[in-house]
């Protein structure tokens, strides 16, 4: 029979039990035996290294797994900050659009408030503005809009129609209705010396006179700025010829119409010329002498009547053209006399040369007349 054909008996079965037990104590010593250093053997060590190796491998895994991990949560992070980032700048955005939006609708509201209810500055400015633009135009308008005797807004104010005067004149009409009023005339100017004191005098009195000049008195140098200023200042000028000749134009003292009017005229451009204004002219004459002085002037009357122009005598004086000399006294009272139960006064006197006693009196009469009620008016 062959080994391997024998048959297994109940001692081999023992036999391995034994050595099965006998092995497993053997591992049991080893476990437990103390080390040995002499026992290590390279491959005892190299096993170690190869559990060390799986452990470092272990831990890089992990790193890596933490590393993936924190890279994770990272790029989680900034996605998230990101939202909230954009989040922020939509709500800055918003924030500030609404400041825009609120800044515009406030300046609108102040804008409509201001149109509504502008401040008393702007009005104020805005009325100069406006006063300035119309000025503007009025001299635009005047220079070619007939200025007549006096400037517009003096006019409104002192200017009376002188054919109603006239008219008193002509038919004693002195009570006036019981107004007060006084026309102070003056005669042959203007001149260098005394005009310029006349006039001073007025505007210290605020009031107004009629100046009816001549063409021959504009002649002389710096007489035409004289004339400009009493224009300026707002008062009436008149039309008293330009020679003031009384031969040429009453020869034999009888009125020469053609002589008479081309006189008239030629005064006429000779204000024009010295006030600068060829827009200017004057409906109001007084006849060198007086027309009352001279004959046949009927003629005069009708010429006047259909040219819209008056003829414009006086009926009270001071003298200071009546002899003998007088001093500023004496044309004092010789004018207060003139003036007695007159409520219509139209005071001849001149502002021309020689004249000096005129222009001291001129204060006093002045003040006499304000004292007595009367108004001061101009002749237009």
């Amino acid at each position: 029979m062959d080994n391997d054909d024998r048959i297994v008996t109940q001692e081999d079965i023992n036999n391995s039990k034994n050595k099965k037990v006998d092995s497993e104590d053997i591992e049991l010593t080893r476990e437990f035996e103390p080390l040995d250093n002499n026992a290590i053997t390279e491959e005892s060590i190299s096993d170690d290294e190869i559990v060390l190796d799986q452990a470092k491998e272990s831990n890089i895994i992990d790193e890596d797994m933490n590393s993936i991990r924190n890279t994770d949560i990272y790029a989680k992070h900034n996605r998230i900050q990101k939202l909230k980032d954009k989040k922020k700048n939509k709500t800055k955005k918003t924030i500030l659009f609404i400041i825009i939006l609120l800044s515009i609708l406030l300046c609108v509201g102040i804008f409509v408030a201001y149109k509504l209810n502008p401040s008393s500055a702007d009005i104020n400015a805005d009325n100069k503005t406006n006063l300035e633009f119309e000025k503007m135009l009025d001299e635009k308008n005047n220079k070619n809009k007939a200025v007549i005797g006096q400037k517009e807004d003096a006019k409104k104010i002192y200017g009376v129609d002188a054919a109603k005067v006239w008219n008193s004149l002509n038919t004693y009409d002195i009570d006036n209705n019981g107004k007060k009023e006084v026309f102070l005339t003056f005669d042959d100017g203007p001149s260098t010396t005394n005009t310029p004191k006349v006039l001073k005098i007025l505007n210290d009195n605020n009031v107004k006179g009629t100046f009816f000049v001549t063409g021959k008195a504009q002649t002389i140098d710096g007489a035409p700025q004289i004339l400009r200023q009493l224009y300026d200042n707002g008062m009436a000028i008149g039309n008293h010829s330009y020679s003031h000749d009384y031969t040429f134009l009453y020869p034999k003292r009888i009125y020469n119409e053609k002589n008479f009017l081309s006189d008239i005229k030629k005064n006429e451009k000779k204000i024009q010329e010295s006030l600068g204004m060829p827009n200017f002219t004057t409906r109001v004459i007084r006849c060198p002498g007086g027309q009352m002085s001279w004959q046949k002037t009927e003629p005069l009357n009708n010429y006047f009547i259909a040219n819209d122009m008056v003829s414009m005598d006086w009926n009270s004086l001071n003298g200071d053209a009546e002899p003998p000399k007088k001093d500023a006294k004496a044309l004092y009272d010789f004018a207060v006399k003139e003036s007695k139960g007159k409520n219509l006064i139209v005071l001849l006197m001149h502002d021309t040369y020689g004249k000096e006693e005129t222009v001291k009196y001129l204060d006093n009469i002045i003040k006499y007349y304000k004292s007595q009620g009367y108004e001061f008016k101009t002749l237009v």
